[in-house]
């Protein structure tokens, strides 16, 4: 459904239809794991994992290897607040943290979550924005584990990231709003 915004169409979702979108995107490079407890807005985590190792003649010779993970969660909360916002990054932070698997070859591990939301809060966007959640593994020596967190305000077509989410929110806006763009071009010529 297209909708009239002023400066241009835009696509206009639900929350369940933008969380479907970003699953249908996901599932060819993720492990999608589903909730169905009505009790949490977290309605689906994706798991994203990586070996890779390089050796000389034989695999028992390996030079070295490196396994990357991220668990990437999609969240359905109407109204973002800043408590709602801190009380759910703290949750997901604390899961993430006891799926990551440390030790000799891990490289890094990338803890996102996304809520989808219709409306959200100045303060929650501002205090989203600047998140940062880093931590290092035996100085690194075990690898580093990053916090990307994204916000996706369906009303107003908007989303945001803290610095490290900035790859994360280019994905976001390419998967939920390239078409869009795709027919202003088009419209324009």
């Amino acid at each position: 459904m297209m909708r009239n915004r002023g400066q241009g169409e835009r696509m206009q979702y639900t929350r369940e239809t933008a969380i479907a979108r970003l699953m249908e995107s996901y599932k060819a490079y993720y492990d999608i794991h589903m909730f169905s407890d009505g009790q949490i807005p977290v309605k689906a985590r994706c798991d994203f994992f990586e070996h890779s190792q390089k050796y000389v003649l034989s695999k028992k010779a390996e030079l070295w290897s490196a396994d990357c993970e991220e668990f990437l969660y999609l969240l359905d909360i109407p109204h973002l607040t800043l408590a709602q916002y801190e009380k759910w990054r703290d949750y997901i932070y604390e899961d993430g943290m006891g799926r990551m698997q440390i030790g000799p070859g891990h490289m890094y591990s990338f803890i996102t979550p996304v809520f989808i939301c219709d409306i959200c809060d100045e303060d929650a966007r501002k205090a989203l924005k600047k998140c940062r959640i880093y931590k290092s593994f035996h100085f690194s020596l075990h690898g580093w584990m990053d916090f990307h967190v994204a916000v996706v305000e369906l009303s107003e077509g908007r989303v945001d990231a803290n610095r490290s989410g900035h790859d994360t929110a280019k994905i976001l806006k390419k998967v939920l709003y390239s078409q869009t763009n795709k027919n202003r071009r088009e419209s324009q010529l």
